[in-house]
C-alpha cells in the first residue's frame, strides 16, 4: 500500500499562495481543500495530502473571462 505524504497547514498555505488563517477559515467553512486530523476524529493536528491540494487546484481553476467588448 502506497501512503499519501502529509504536509502542515504552513506548507499547505505556501502551495497554495494562501495564508494558514485562509486555510483555516475555509477548512471551517467547509470550502477548503480536504484533511486530515492527525489523533482521529478529535484530533487537533490538521494535516494536508498533497494529492487533495492538487485536485482542489483542478476544481477551482475558473473559465477566462472573455466576450467582446462594445461590440455590436
Amino acid at each position: 500500500m502506497s501512503w499519501a505524504k502529509l504536509v502542515h497547514s504552513a506548507e499547505a498555505a505556501e502551495i497554495l499562495n494562501v495564508s494558514p488563517a485562509w486555510l483555516a477559515r475555509h477548512r471551517w467553512a467547509g470550502t477548503g481543500p480536504l484533511y486530515v486530523r492527525v489523533g482521529g476524529p478529535r484530533g487537533r493536528a490538521v494535516r494536508y495530502r498533497l494529492e487533495d491540494l492538487q485536485n482542489w487546484i483542478q476544481q477551482n481553476i475558473a473559465p477566462a473571462q472573455g466576450g467582446s467588448h462594445g461590440a455590436a
